[in-house]
């Protein structure tokens, strides 16, 4: 496209070409001049919208109130409700390291009332100076952190208390399993391991036992948890019973008047 342009102070036209490259710039130029305008427009009208009385206005700045409102509730719903999730889980690892303390409680020989923490209402003291000065509400994000490292470290504890368990578990049957208590209910012992003068011969011998005097007839009972292998007359022990403890670890229990076990049972302490 040409444009001639005719002045009366010169003795001659002018001609302007304008192609493609002209209009394609001035296109923008118009782009960028109405995009500027309606921004400096809506922020005009947003900054002096409280101060105008006017309804229209008003009524643009209530829809985007209304609509900043909606935003922010749903994004407060969002946040509440995943909390709600984690809060859901903290209970759950709570109530497991419950029954974790109430089993380690009763491995240990403790009555789960003498636990603090199965004392209902009972909150223990935590001191420290109140600071006003830097007091101040969390955050949305910080609240959520929180919890999540409250989480991470009931987890801990849990997995903690559940190889002490594990272990007290091992320890108590490992107790259950060691002859320790004494093969009658009331009674003395009158003879130990070791050498000494055998009552019978009169001459020094190892006793490999304990001896326990009682009346014929008393009850006999296991030192410790196993299976009995062995009922039968022994040449130097009479009637005897033989009880495997495991690892080993094997009791007799000599000059019976007579059996209630039989071989393959299992006795426990």
């Amino acid at each position: 496209m040409n444009i001639i342009l005719v002045s009366d102070a010169t003795a001659r036209a002018r001609t302007i070409t304008v192609d493609w490259r002209h209009w394609t710039a001035s296109a923008l130029m118009l782009v960028v001049l109405f995009v500027v305008f309606t921004l400096l427009f809506n922020f005009a009208t947003l900054r002096w919208a409280a101060a105008v009385q006017h309804p229209w206005l008003q009524t643009i700045v209530l829809a985007d109130q209304r609509e900043e409102a909606r935003r922010t509730q749903e994004k407060v719903h969002g946040h509440l409700n995943a909390m709600a999730v984690r809060l859901g889980e903290l209970q759950a690892q709570m109530m497991r390291l419950d029954g974790l303390g109430e089993r380690l409680a009763k491995v240990a020989g403790l009555k789960p009332q003498e636990l603090p923490s199965f004392q209902p209402g009972v909150v223990p003291g935590t001191g420290g100076p109140v600071s006003s000065g830097t007091a101040r509400n969390l955050s949305v994000g910080e609240f959520t952190a929180l919890v999540d490292k409250l989480a991470r470290a009931v987890e801990t504890r849990s997995d903690e208390l559940g190889v002490l368990e594990a272990l007290l578990v091992q320890t108590s049957a490992n107790r259950n399993f060691l002859p320790s208590l004494k093969p009658i209910v009331d009674g003395w012992h009158s003879s130990n391991f070791g050498y000494r003068i055998d009552p019978i011969t009169g001459q020094g011998s190892v006793h490999d036992g304990l001896d326990f005097p009682a009346p014929a007839g008393t009850p006999i009972v296991a030192a410790a948890s196993g299976k009995v292998v062995m009922t039968g007359w022994h040449p130097q022990y009479g009637k005897m019973i033989e009880i495997d403890h495991g690892n080993g670890l094997v009791s007799r229990y000599a000059h019976a008047s007579q059996f209630t076990a039989t071989e393959g049972d299992l006795v426990v302490r």
